[in-house]
């Protein structure tokens, strides 16, 4: 669609433990929202960094308030978290009353596991449009689940006058892990995830990520 607009927000950084990198170091990864301006209304996917003591000493995460990172923006008229994990849906509750998107399974795990921070699931007007599967949203809006990192990870695959854009959240940690189940896909090598060759088959012209400023085209 010629009049629809992909762009990136900034909501800081957080300081991944060396524990949960693989790399035996720690290492700081951006957080990031992507804008989406679409004739219907503007969406937002991913909402910055909730806040917790536990949290804030584990990860040391430096926040962009999502009123600054938004400025000039105006209203926003829908939201999809990639997942409800606290660096993804931290701005939830100051969206009060807008439409979530969110895949069923991935607010059923949120309510009923110590997974995530409550108060950013069940807040006061919080209003969910729960989806068990792909689903269209918006015209040229398309969500398609992208389990692994959750059960019930999401993706959002935009059609623009450029071509296909898809924010793949935190499907892979960063572009390079992207490209090697691409490459992996490919040559038959190794277990890639079983979403991958519908991703692909939308033929994306860019695909974004949620911790890494790097993106992945074909």
């Amino acid at each position: 669609m010629s009049d629809v607009t992909v762009r990136r927000v900034d909501f800081g950084y957080f300081v991944r433990p060396a524990e949960e990198t693989g790399t035996g170091s720690p290492r700081v990864e951006p957080t990031l929202g992507y804008l989406i301006d679409h004739p219907r209304g503007r969406l937002l996917v991913d909402t910055g960094m909730g806040s917790h003591p536990d949290v804030d000493a584990h990860y040391r995460p430096r926040r962009i308030p999502l009123a600054t990172a938004l400025k000039g923006v105006g209203d926003i008229g829908y939201v999809v978290n990639c997942h409800l994990h606290f660096d993804h849906c931290g701005g939830n509750p100051e969206l009060a009353g807008t439409p979530v998107f969110t895949q069923r399974t991935e607010l059923n795990t949120a309510r009923t596991t110590e997974y995530t921070l409550p108060e950013l699931v069940d807040f006061p007007g919080a209003r969910y449009e729960e989806l068990d599967g792909e689903a269209e949203i918006l015209p040229g809006v398309l969500i398609v689940p992208t389990p692994g990192h959750t059960a019930g990870h999401q993706s959002v695959v935009v059609t623009t006058a450029d071509g296909t854009v898809i924010v793949a959240g935190q499907s892979h940690d960063h572009a390079t892990a992207f490209t090697g189940d691409v490459l992996g896909r490919h040559a038959g090598i190794g277990v890639t995830p079983a979403w991958l060759d519908r991703l692909l088959e939308l033929d994306p012209r860019r695909v974004v990520f949620a911790h890494d400023n790097a993106v992945w085209t074909p």
